[in-house]
């Protein structure tokens, strides 16, 4: 079974930037809409669909997070701004259990296999 790999996370400052990436396989990139979460309820980020035409936010988030992705590379990336210190938490990627939809981006349950994630601490 296929398990995603996040990087990219690190310490940094309040109000600083930072991306990170979701690697996967090459049928899944282009099968499935992957999508970002924190914490160990997943609370849901951002996804975007298999195509790449179509983006998912959580409604606190957005215009602060964007979610990208680069089909060369089998990746997703996640675009963080102005970070805070509630922004501290591990962040993990998964893909919708069914392919070829978008139907229940905004719910975790409706994901499979996770990454193990990447910690992210925002402090001064």
């Amino acid at each position: 079974q296929e398990q995603l790999v996040e990087s990219g996370g690190g310490l940094v400052q309040p109000g600083d930037s930072l991306r990170l990436s979701c690697t996967t396989s090459a049928r899944t990139f282009s099968s499935y809409t992957l999508g970002w979460f924190r914490g160990t309820n997943r609370e849901f980020l951002a996804a975007i669909s298999w195509t790449g035409t179509s983006r998912y936010y959580a409604e606190s988030l957005k215009g602060r997070f964007q979610i990208s992705r680069d089909a060369t590379k089998n990746a997703v990336y996640l675009h963080m701004n102005s970070l805070k210190p509630e922004d501290t938490d591990l962040y993990s990627c998964a893909h919708l259990a069914d392919a070829f939809t978008s139907e229940g981006a905004y719910t975790p349950s409706k994901y499979t296999n996770w990454g193990q994630g990447t910690q992210v601490t925002v402090s001064s």
